[in-house]
């Protein structure tokens, strides 16, 4: 059960699946919109486990799940490393919700911590193509949540020969936009760009830094904050300070552009592969 985007149907084609109104960050109202298609799920099918990552679909709807007998799991985005989200909080006091951390930082007999995906990858240096080097810039689509301030911050760093695809969600798409621009790519085309960039630009959301992954990519980071009005809370400025400790990414500078260039160059000199050897949680 997840929103109807040219992602997702692309993603779940051939599989079940319920499509919800999407759901803003604590849009309540919303969410128990959402919850009512799971009480009507709930009555026509049987399931044997409910698992949830949130955010705002899940805040009513997995303990409703869960109240119905159905065991459920909510594991805590890999982005929470200092505590758990609205929803997070949410599910600590639900009735009968298992809750999973992915972050040792703050581990509990109440969240479980068994590792985190970020524990499976690596970087490494990589040869750059010769050829006119490709660059994908992906905002998200999160609404309402504009992202000016990332494309004024790629401007500057591209070179006159580069190859620019840019999925902007919401954000407008300025006049003189080089390259080609959508506001939304269905899953198996955002995929395609993404295995045939030399650069990924991406903001710091986990479904885009895990695809660039599995793609040996290693992500310039445009990391959002809500000082700028530009996400919720500032979980993506954790994300990414987590990510570029394990030289897992580059982050792109928001403030001072000049220094981008820089940026975009080592990034295509770094690959991403899967860890030869695995963490043991907590190291």
């Amino acid at each position: 059960m997840t929103f109807d985007t040219a992602q997702t149907r692309s993603l779940l084609e051939g599989r079940k699946q319920t499509y919800v109104p999407y759901v803003a960050p604590r849009d309540l109202v919303a969410s128990a919109r959402a919850a009512r298609h799971v009480s009507a799920l709930l009555k026509g099918e049987r399931f044997d486990a409910c698992i949830s990552t949130g955010s705002a679909v899940a805040g009513l709807a997995l303990p409703l799940v869960a109240l119905s007998g159905v065991p459920s799991f909510y594991v805590e985005s890999v982005a929470r490393f200092q505590g758990p989200s609205l929803t997070g909080r949410i599910m600590h006091v639900a009735p009968r919700v298992r809750t999973l951390t992915q972050s040792p930082a703050w581990a509990s007999s109440r969240w479980a911590y068994e590792g985190t995906i970020l524990d499976g990858w690596e970087s490494m240096p990589h040869d750059p193509a010769d050829r006119p080097r490709g660059v994908l810039v992906t905002l998200g689509t999160i609404r309402p949540y504009t992202f000016d301030r990332a494309i004024a911050a790629v401007l500057p760093a591209l070179r006159p020969t580069d190859e620019v695809v840019w999925q902007l969600g919401v954000t407008p798409a300025r006049p003189g936009l080089p390259g080609r621009a959508s506001a939304d790519l269905q899953y198996e085309q955002m995929s395609d760009e993404v295995r045939r960039a030399d650069v990924v630009i991406s903001h710091a959301g986990v479904g885009s830094v895990l695809l660039a992954y599995q793609w040996g990519k290693y992500p310039v980071l445009a990391t959002r904050s809500a000082r700028h009005s530009e996400h919720v809370d500032e979980h993506q400025r954790e994300l990414a300070d987590a990510l570029i400790r394990r030289d897992l990414a580059a982050e792109l500078d928001l403030d001072d552009p000049n220094r981008n260039a820089e940026v975009l160059d080592r990034a295509a000199r770094r690959g991403v592969r899967p860890a030869l050897t695995e963490r043991t949680p907590g190291s």
